[in-house]
Formats: C-alpha cells, sequence, structure tokens
C-alpha cells in the first residue's frame, strides 16, 4: 500500500515580470501559524468527513465537489470541473506571479464501506478516540481537541487517512500561508481525482484530453519518489452448469474450486515466488541502488510483528528490496457459500481476483500476457463471459479470463529539480535530511500526468501508517494531522 499523501508534480514556465517573494518561515514562526489554525482545521476536517464519497455513487461525489470548490475558493483559487467518462475531476489554479508552476494531485473519494465491521454507528461520522487501559479504542468528546489533545488520539472515520486528511492538511496550511502573508515562490494548479479506489479508469484519457490546461504556463520526516502501477485480471474456472449434490455426483463431476486453487498454487512457489517464467525480467539492482534502499531505516522484525507473520516472501531479502519487483496477489476468492451457509454442493464456478503490482521496468501488457499462456499451458481454454453450450461439450478445462491494466508505475531520481526543493523544506522544518524512497508499495495514478505532461512527481506522506486504510476503522492519528498541516506549510514557504 502506499501511505495517502500530497502528490507534487513539477512543472516550468515563465512569467512577464519578476515578484518580490515573502521571507522564508521559521520554525517557530511555523508552529505558531499551525496552533493558530488548528481549532478551524479540526471543525473542517470533521465536516469534510462527515461528506460519504464512494465513487460508486456519483450523487455523493457531486455533492463533495461542492464543498471541495467552496473550500478552495475561499482560498484564492479559481476551480473548474473538467468532464470524465465518470465523475469530474476538480481543477483549482491560484497563481503568484512565480516563475514554476506547481501541479499538485489530491484524491477524494474513498473505499466502500461495510458498517458492520465498524466499531461507531457511522463510519462517515468522525469520532474521537483512545486507547483504554485494556488497550482498546474508546470514544471522547470531540470538544477534547479544542484543549490539550494528545497526539497520540485516534481520528475515526472512511478516508480518515485516505485521503481526506491529506486535503484537510493542504487547506489549512493554504490559510496559515494568507495569514502569515506568505507568497509561494511557485504557482499552483491541484487536481483533485474522484475515481482514485476504482482504479482512476477515466484519468489517463482526461490527463490527455486536457494536457494544455494541466500542464503549467511554464514518522521520520519522508518523501516518496515513485509508487508502483497497478494491472488487474479475473479467473473463473467452470464446472457443472449448476452447484451439483456432492454426494450424487462428487468423485465424477470436477470441481473448479479445487481446479482453481491448483491454477493459482502453480504460481506462486512456496516462498511466495513468482515461477511464471519471464516475470522478474528487467529488474536488476545495482550496487548503488542496493545502497539507497539500505538507507531506508525498517525494522524488518517490527514490520513482521505489526503484521503478525512468522516469516516473509523470499522475493527479496528486506521490504524495500521486494518494492522493486513486480508482485502477483490474489485479492479475492468466491466459489459456493462458507459458513452458516455452507452447502454439501460442487459449485458451479470459482473465481480469483488478482492483482498485479507493476514497476517501472514492467510492461504491464507483457505480464498479463504471460499470465494468460501459464493458463493455457496447464490445458485450460480461455473464454470471456459464459461459455456456450459447444464450449462446455468440448473443452474439459474451461476458464473464463479479463484483465486490464489501471496504470504504470514511476519514479522520480532523488536529485531532480522537486526532489532537492521538498528535501529542503523537509530540514528547515526537521533540521535533517528526510528518509528518501525509492518505490512506494501500493499504486497511485500518478503515471498519466508524468509520462504525458512529461513531469516528475514526489509523493510527500502525511499521515501514520497504522492507519487501516481500505479496511474498517480507518483512522488518523491527532499527531499526524497536525505534523502534516507543518509539512505543507514548510512545502509552501520553501524558496527554490
Amino acid at each position: 500500500r502506499i501511505l495517502p499523501a500530497t502528490i507534487v508534480l513539477w512543472t516550468i514556465g515563465l512569467t512577464a515580470a519578476p515578484v518580490v517573494r515573502a521571507q522564508q518561515l521559521d520554525r517557530e514562526e511555523i508552529e505558531a501559524l499551525v496552533q493558530d489554525q488548528l481549532p478551524g482545521a479540526f471543525e473542517l476536517y470533521r465536516e469534510l468527513l462527515s461528506l460519504p464519497n464512494d465513487a460508486h455513487y456519483p450523487d455523493d461525489i457531486l455533492e463533495l465537489l461542492d464543498w471541495l470548490e467552496d473550500a478552495f475558493r475561499e482560498r484564492g483559487f479559481e476551480t473548474e470541473r473538467i468532464p470524465t467518462g465518470g465523475s469530474p475531476v476538480l481543477l483549482a489554479e491560484r497563481s503568484f506571479g512565480a516563475e514554476r508552476t506547481v501541479l499538485i494531485y489530491h484524491q477524494s473519494d474513498g473505499q466502500p464501506v461495510d458498517r458492520s465491521r465498524w466499531f461507531q454507528d457511522d463510519p462517515y461520522g468522525p469520532t474521537l478516540k483512545e486507547r483504554d487501559a485494556s488497550g482498546d479504542w474508546k470514544a471522547i468528546p470531540w470538544e477534547g481537541l479544542h484543549g490539550d489533545w494528545d497526539p497520540d488520539w485516534r481520528i475515526f472515520a472512511r478516508s480518515a487517512s485516505d485521503s481526506k486528511g491529506p486535503i484537510a492538511q493542504f487547506l489549512t496550511a493554504l490559510a496559515a500561508m494568507d495569514q502569515a502573508g506568505v507568497t509561494p515562490d511557485f504557482n499552483m494548479k491541484v487536481i483533485v481525482d474522484t475515481e482514485e479506489e476504482m482504479g482512476s479508469p477515466n484519468l489517463p484519457a482526461t490527463v490527455e484530453r486536457f494536457r494544455d490546461r494541466l500542464a503549467a504556463v511554464s514518522n521520520r520526516p519522508t518523501l516518496k519518489f515513485g509508487a508502483r502501477g497497478i494491472a488487474r485480471f479475473t479467473l473463473t474456472t467452470h464446472g457443472p452448469r449448476v452447484p451439483q449434490h456432492s454426494g450424487h455426483y462428487g468423485n465424477y463431476a470436477p470441481n473448479p474450486a479445487i481446479r482453481l486453487a491448483q491454477v493459482l498454487g502453480s504460481m506462486k512457489d512456496e516462498t511466495g515466488r513468482v515461477t511464471i517464467p519471464g516475470w522478474y525480467d528487467g529488474v536488476t539492482l545495482d550496487s548503488s541502488t542496493r545502497a539507497i534502499l539500505l538507507r531506508v531505516p525498517d525494522n524488518q522484525e517490527e514490520i513482521m510483528r505489526q503484521l503478525g507473520i512468522a516469516e516473509r516472501d523470499a522475493v527479496a531479502g528486506s521490504l524495500q528490496e521486494a518494492l522493486q519487483y513486480p508482485s502477483l496477489n490474489i485479492r479475492g476468492m468466491s466459489s459456493g457459500w462458507v459458513g452458516i451457509e455452507a452447502r454439501t454442493i460442487i459449485p458451479a464456478t470459482a473465481t480469483a481476483e488478482v492483482d498485479v503490482r507493476l514497476v517501472k521496468e514492467s510492461d504491464p501488457y507483457r505480464l498479463l500476457r504471460l499470465v494468460r499462456e501459464h493458463i493455457e499451458g496447464l490445458g485450460y481454454h480461455l473464454i470471456e463471459g459464459e461459455p456456450t453450450e459447444e464450449e462446455r461439450q468440448t473443452y474439459p478445462k474451461l476458464a473464463s479470463f479479463t484483465s486490464s491494466v489501471s496504470y504504470a508505475a514511476f519514479r522520480t531520481e532523488f536529485d531532480s529539480e522537486p526532489g532537492r526543493w521538498l528535501s529542503g523544506a523537509f530540514e528547515h522544518l526537521f533540521g535533517e535530511e528526510p528518509i528518501r524512497i525509492r518505490t512506494s508499495g501500493g499504486s497511485i495514478p500518478i503515471s498519466p500526468f508524468v509520462q504525458t505532461l512529461n513531469v516528475p512527481a514526489v509523493i510527500v506522506p502525511t499521515v501514520n501508517g497504522d492507519n487501516n486504510q481500505h479496511s474498517p476503522n480507518e483512522n488518523l492519528r491527532v499527531g499526524n494531522f497536525v505534523g502534516g498541516i507543518k509539512i505543507m506549510l514548510a512545502v509552501l514557504g520553501e524558496v527554490f
């Protein structure tokens, strides 16, 4: 996964006349400004969290866009809704008469919710919680945030971290910037994606169509310089036409669930490495790259403890190194019924949903072709959709296979211009160099901008790692919410 973040894409242009810049804020000034903004920031965040944002419900997204447009306009931005094949993308622009323009990406939609798994009445009802003596999270009054708040308190709500937290941090930093009279060293264009959790299916075409509008006219602090891309495939094995009695037809009618398990099991060995020939081709890590990866201070034992595992996959020797290779992950399986609904049948079908995380060296279409060829090599005839009667009678092994590519991976060099600028902001705020991560594990739809606009990008993560993003009981640590505002303010005030 990738920690929710503000994504900075770098573009350059020219202005007609130079502009006098305000003096850069020092750490004490940043601290004072953020403290002054906090009461309003907590309420803004609470209001934003209360808006449902599942992109499967476009009317909710339109209401969310109304709120975001008002918020950006209050901060001096001009806004425009860019049409797509689905929900609109929001573009907000503000000029400071600078030579450079920075394109900033945010995501506003969130994962669907399973209300039965949340430990509160409403996932869209932001709830402040603290740990009790037994280690459980207990609700406390929201008003506690207006007093002496504890940085380890958590705010629970869908999209608390992914990714309304970064939006609220950014909006608050903009207000603090104006309060201090700071004039950034760059103009801003902010793009807000409304379908990221659906894989941003309309974003690549939208970026290409509106490239002229999007391009510029001219818990240790961390920066991430790349992210993996993502492709997906769905595999369904077919058995009897309808579920059959396992007593009458067991040992006679092939079971599609068994066959699906055998196919999937053939794709990886017991150490977790993909066994499909050619899967890792093109990925080489030289000594300098390995040195970069070793600078990330991961504690492997602690990571495994947090995950609750006793052994890790053997794709590579560390987490950072493992993230440099394409992955193959079963994200869901379904066949028949389970639990109290279980019944003694041979299922008619078995389905697996699989995601493939891509690295910069990966050709997603090649990897999907390798998967397809591997399945065919096991004797399967692959179709799309439901089999015909003729196909059922002709092919002993029958399976449906569909696939899609959402977006590719991207990676920016550490010494790129945005890398140096953002690193300088972090050093200014924290008094030390940030941790620099070469490639994040998760996927985020930045590569369409990087490729189409030909600009580098850097990820600025601002939330706690244990935030339960995509899961029930998503949360954001209060200390990280406040710290993220400081980071955003430092970035806005950093000079080139």
